[in-house]
């Protein structure tokens, strides 16, 4: 081969080897770059070519596809009681991608995710259509629909666990909104999103996990745990240290009870029972702000929770010893999310030990064979066991004979514990306080189910909102489905 013929073979053999090279480097080294980009409208296309997978709750599916008209997207999403469960599921659309497990187990309802990678195949080879996985959830539907039905109109939010578990039972958060009226990509659905977005109210906002409150009178609960953790008190029913009245430290203000209530040196049992915030907060500055965070800590303060969607972090904060004693009865800037106060109650009903909460039971194959399950983790002791006994017995003395009675399930071997709270709101107590209950309901078998209830707003007159008025019924109703499936 002559000179000039060989130059023009190599420059051909670099210029084939430049194409494979680059072929490889974006079908192997930049594929799943290119796949995600927004702009590669076939990935989209495929996406929304087959029915997504469902999300399962007591043994029937709460979501569903449809097929849509005037668009290359085939399917779109639909919610059965859309406003109900989208706390739990979040959204799904064509437009504005996905929220909460709609996006977190994406790969499993679109049958995309590498654990379905077997399902894919076999369609390939029997000409089946592709279809999405389930994920099958711990929520109790008639919990979830009492919680729901119970804040009706209210701002507020209810969660319920499996204190055995930490198995979400109830999430429910109002105002609420219907994922199904945004999840196409039309104009009409872009407005209905920014006028949820524009809503004073914030309907898209999820108040169980997402909004942080003063927990009020229920973080007395806290406040107990670590006194009898720390030795301050090992008798709950001996005289505390507590004189009426209690100057605030490094303070010119006395820190006042609601009411003409027997809070001179009262009892734990007793100042629980009648929500004492002179002991409570004398308490907390007897102990001081590191043991007092050290507690919270240990039921799940300080940190962000994964159920798998993921909840703000509750906090009990460093504080100056005015600060922390109105931290010790749930005031200043003590603030936590409604899970959290159920994840107190729950590691009390459960003698101590506290769970993790979840809310995905299990995942399935579009053949309903068992993917993945979830097992139960220990977030660890919350308190011992012999002190939690003592919580107990604290909390249901508030329901038997204090400000907790509406709580009250008349039913045989079904016992009642729990805390009334109403935490101040705005400058100088200004605006609508918010009302609090937490609880849990016993048996012979133990605790199926703990709760907490925030009403963060309502149209009930200021002097009518309280815990025991607001929340403790919505937390009895919920608590009541949860014992009937038990059944």
């Amino acid at each position: 081969m002559n000179k000039p013929l060989r130059r023009i073979a190599i420059f051909c053999g670099l210029l084939m080897l430049a194409l494979l090279v680059r072929t490889n480097y974006l079908q192997y080294v930049r594929a799943d770059e290119l796949n995600s980009r927004k702009e590669n409208r076939r990935v989209q296309i495929e996406r929304y070519a087959h029915k997504r997978g469902d999300i399962i709750v007591d043994n029937k599916a709460i979501t569903g596809s449809v097929e849509t008209s005037g668009s290359d997207f085939k399917y779109k999403r639909v919610w059965k009681n859309g406003p109900m469960w989208a706390p739990v599921t979040g959204y799904s659309s064509q437009a504005f991608d996905s929220s909460q497990i709609e996006n977190i187990e994406d790969g499993i309802l679109t049958g995309n995710s590498d654990q379905l990678f077997f399902d894919r195949t076999m369609a390939m080879f029997t000409g089946e259509e592709k279809k999405g996985g389930n994920v099958v959830l711990t929520l109790n539907a008639k919990a979830q629909q009492k919680a729901f039905d119970g804040l009706g109109k209210k701002r507020g939010a209810v969660v319920a666990l499996d204190p055995k578990t930490g198995a979400i039972l109830a999430l429910a958060s109002t105002p609420s909104y219907d994922p199904s009226v945004f999840a196409g990509n039309s104009k009409t659905d872009e407005k209905n999103r920014q006028v949820l977005l524009n809503d004073k109210n914030k309907p898209m906002l999820n108040r169980a996990l997402r909004e942080t409150y003063p927990p009020g009178s229920t973080f007395k609960v806290v406040t107990a745990a670590a006194a009898l953790e720390d030795g301050l008190y090992k008798d709950i029913n001996e005289k505390t240290d507590s004189p009426l009245p209690w100057r605030l430290p490094l303070s010119t203000k006395d820190l006042n009870n609601e009411g003409d209530i027997p809070c001179k040196d009262a009892s734990l049992k007793l100042a629980l029972q009648v929500s004492c915030n002179t002991v409570f907060g004398k308490i907390s500055d007897d102990l001081g702000n590191e043991k007092m965070i050290k507690q919270a800590d240990r039921f799940g303060f300080n940190k962000e929770h994964f159920t798998p969607v993921r909840a703000d972090a509750s906090v009990y904060p460093e504080a100056d010893r005015p600060q922390n004693a109105m931290g010790g009865i749930g005031q200043a800037s003590n603030r936590t999310t409604p899970l959290q106060m159920a994840m107190v109650a729950a590691a009390i009903a459960n003698d101590g030990k506290l769970m993790k909460p979840y809310m995905v039971e299990k995942r399935t194959a579009p053949n309903l064979d068992v993917i993945s399950n979830h097992k139960p983790e220990e977030f660890g002791e919350a308190v011992s066991g012999d002190n939690a006994q003592k919580l107990q017995e604290m909390m249901e003395a508030v329901v038997e004979d204090g400000t907790g009675k509406r709580a009250q399930i008349d039913r045989d071997g079904v016992t009642v514990g729990g805390k009334t709270g109403t935490a101040q709101h705005g400058v100088n107590n200004s605006e609508n306080p918010y009302a609090w209950f937490i609880s849990y309901a016993k048996t012979d078998k133990g605790s199926p189910v703990a709760v907490a209830v925030v009403i963060e707003g309502s149209d009930t007159t200021r002097d009518d909102i309280a815990g025991g008025r607001l929340a403790a019924p919505i937390a009895k109703d919920v608590m009541e489905a949860v014992l009937d499936s038990k059944k």
